[in-house]
Order: C-alpha cells, then sequence, then structure tokens
C-alpha cells in the first residue's frame, strides 16, 4: 500500500512539473558588468543583473522590458537586512527564473507577444530604481543608486538591439508596477522617437490610505523611503513642483501626468496592500487580522466591510488615470498581487475575466490599438473567475 501511494504521489509530481514547464520556460541571468564603474549597482555594490529571452520571427524587433517587484527599505536597518538578500545583492539571485504568461514564448499561451524579445530587470535597489545617493557609507557599505541602474540597464538593451525596436512595453510588477509608473516618462525619452513605447503597471497603483489604527503608515513609509535613497530628484517634477517628495510616491498624485500611454491591472483588494497598508502588523498588535490576511474567506463581515472601504479609496484614488484611450484599466475584485507573470491569471481556460475579457486579450487590445480597455469589477464575491490568493505564514509578505 505505501508503494503504491508513493507512486501515485510521484506521478503526481511529476505531472505538475510538467505542466509547469509545458506553461513556462527556464531563462538564465546577465549580469551589468560595465555598470560598477559607472556606480550603478545593487545595495551591496554587486552588478544588476537581467534574464533576457531573445525574440524570433516578426517579434525580432519589438520588447519587452519587465521590472520585478520585492517591496521597499525607508531606512538604513531596513536596507542592510535587504543587502545580503537577492533583493540587494546580484551575488544571492537565482541563476535561472521561469518566464511564462506574459513573459511565455509560446502562441497558444501568449499570442500578443510571445516572439518578442522578453527581458526580466532584477530589484536590488530598494528604492524602485528611484535612488541616487553618491556617498557611501564605509561603516555599512549600502549603495543607494536606483536611478543608475535603472539607465545602465537600459543602455545594455538598447546595445543588445532596443535601438532598432518598433514595439516596446515597459512592464512592471508590484515596487516594479510603481517603477513603471513613476519612470514611464523617463523611459520613453530613452528610447528611439520611431518606436511605438507603452508602459504597464501590474499591481503598482498603491494607494495613500491610513491603517486600521488610523495612522497614516504607508505614506510616513514612502516619506522614509525617499529621503532615504535621496529619490526626490527623479520623481516626476509635475508632482514634485507641487507636492512634498514622498507624496510623489504614490501613483494617484502622478498617473494624471503621464504623457506616455500606460496601462493599469490591479486587483481593488489588492492582497499586498490590505496585508502592509490596510492592516500591518503595528496596528493590528492582537493579530486579529491574522488569518483575513492569508485567506479572504476567513475574514469577519466587519472586516469586510472595512476592506469595502479601502477598495473605495482605491477607486478613487483611481480618478487620476482618467479615460483616456491611450490609458487602459483592468481593475478586477479578486484578493490578488501581480497577474500578468502567471498562466493562470494571464491567459489561461479559467483565467479571470473582467467584462468577458482576459488580461491578456484586453492588454493585446489596448497595445495594438484595436480596442480601449477601461474596466472595473464589481464588488467582492461578484467575480467567480477570480483567483484569490490564499497564503501561509511562510509566504506572508509575498
Amino acid at each position: 500500500m505505501g508503494n503504491i501511494r508513493m507512486k501515485q504521489c510521484l506521478s503526481l509530481i511529476i505531472c505538475v512539473l510538467l505542466l509547469l514547464k509545458a506553461e513556462g520556460i527556464s531563462v538564465s541571468i546577465s549580469f551589468v558588468e560595465n555598470a560598477v564603474a559607472k556606480g550603478a549597482v545593487c545595495l551591496d555594490g554587486s552588478p544588476p543583473a537581467y534574464h533576457f529571452d531573445k525574440g524570433f520571427g516578426a517579434g525580432i524587433n519589438n520588447w519587452i522590458v519587465h521590472v520585478e517587484g520585492g517591496g521597499w527599505c525607508n531606512n538604513v536597518t531596513t536596507c542592510l537586512a535587504r543587502k545580503d538578500t537577492r533583493l540587494g545583492s546580484s551575488k544571492k539571485m537565482d541563476g535561472v527564473v521561469s518566464f511564462s504568461g506574459f513573459f511565455s514564448n509560446k502562441q497558444k499561451f501568449n499570442p500578443d507577444f510571445y516572439n518578442w524579445n522578453r527581458i526580466k530587470v532584477r530589484y536590488c535597489d530598494g528604492a524602485s530604481f528611484t535612488g541616487d545617493i553618491e556617498a557611501v557609507d564605509p561603516t555599512t557599505n549600502l549603495h543607494f543608486r536606483g536611478a543608475r541602474i535603472f539607465v545602465a540597464v537600459i543602455e545594455e538593451l538598447l546595445a543588445k538591439g532596443m535601438k532598432n525596436a518598433q514595439n516596446v512595453i515597459f512592464s512592471g510588477c508590484s515596487a516594479g508596477g510603481l517603477t513603471t509608473i513613476l519612470l514611464c516618462d523617463r523611459f520613453r525619452s530613452l528610447l528611439p522617437t520611431g518606436a511605438k513605447v507603452k508602459c504597464l503597471s501590474d499591481a503598482g497603483y498603491f494607494i495613500n490610505v491610513k491603517d486600521v489604527s488610523g495612522a497614516a503608515h504607508i505614506e510616513e513609509f514612502y516619506s522614509q523611503v525617499v529621503k532615504t535613497h535621496g529619490s526626490a530628484k527623479n520623481l516626476p517634477l509635475s508632482c514634485t513642483s507641487r507636492l512634498s517628495p514622498g507624496l510623489c510616491f504614490f501613483p494617484q498624485n502622478v498617473a494624471s501626468q503621464i504623457n506616455t500611454p500606460i496601462f493599469f491591472i490591479n486587483a481593488a483588494y489588492d492582497s499586498w496592500q490590505i496585508k502592509n497598508i490596510l492592516a500591518p502588523g503595528v496596528a493590528d498588535p492582537h493579530g486579529q487580522w491574522h488569518d483575513c490576511k492569508l485567506d479572504i474567506k476567513k475574514c469577519s463581515p466587519s472586516q469586510l466591510s472595512i476592506m469595502q472601504g479601502f477598495r473605495n479609496e482605491f477607486m478613487k484614488a483611481l480618478t487620476a488615470v482618467g479615460n483616456s484611450a491611450s490609458k487602459g484599466t483592468f481593475i478586477d475584485a479578486c484578493y490578488a498581487h501581480c497577474q500578468t507573470g502567471m498562466q493562470e491569471t494571464w491567459l489561461r481556460n479559467d483565467s479571470p475575466l473582467l467584462a468577458d475579457t482576459t488580461i491578456a486579450k484586453a492588454v493585446g487590445d489596448w497595445f495594438y490599438d484595436r480596442k480601449p480597455f477601461h474596466e472595473t469589477d464589481c464588488t467582492y464575491p461578484c467575480n467567480p473567475t477570480c483567483h484569490n490568493r490564499v497564503f501561509d505564514d511562510n509566504n506572508f509578505g509575498v
């Protein structure tokens, strides 16, 4: 009996691995070695890195440049904690990552972009590629150079063929999705004038809202990030000319001024924002939100009511985007965070739908000007196509 169960278990594992292999491809890491001389380095001084899967056929001159996420560090203590991890050092990064969903090279899984050059830029500066402080404290050896990394990576990609680009999408997830909002026009300025360039923010629309204790937790946190990394000079001048720099880390204060076409994908009940902005541990000392944050189905009626209030605040903040056809929105009612990089939420027969449309189709239609897309979901739990995230204590902060 034990052997039979073992064989069944092994068969299941093999099936799962084969399925993942069918949907994703493994792509090796590349280091921007010449960036070190320019001071364009990770928190620990190591070179920045990216993963590049080359385009083919008709997509040879089309490019997706995607920035990964991973939160932020707001002071020396939290940045030191990141310095010896993949979020602060390229020495600690996996040599191979999987590309699926928006990054798949198979037409079936990614019909509009499968044959494009697809790049994932690794995140190791802790301030969404906005920081730039020349001085390095020898006692910590922390380098705040995200803005230099951004330019160094783009320059390397231009030299590797992006200078001939016809179509380009600058995308990112989470903290990387914030990068695409804050630096969308800057990215456009570095690309050939003849190229069609658009930006895509996945789960990057972080809002300025008080936490459950009534404290302005995220506003203070972002202000500290901007100050620690010297980010102010690299944030949109259209915002910093009228608001304090920390407030210019919030998309709601910059979205209306973005000139380059941009598409926003976000869950109205974004799981990261619920866990870290609405109900961070510091605002919930007795852990009353613990189970709710792990699984939305475990939220009490009063907690769901507070989350509906969060959604209302999110929708208010989103009005800054406007309804121009050059901008797009896909705002679902799911408990999720980052939906483009996973096949199940990008394009599959059971993917989340808005107006009977998958994220993949909405983005493709918008990029190729086939059809504008501005859709907002009804309130939770109205959408049966949602893939609501369920966390455990080991991946609580993801």
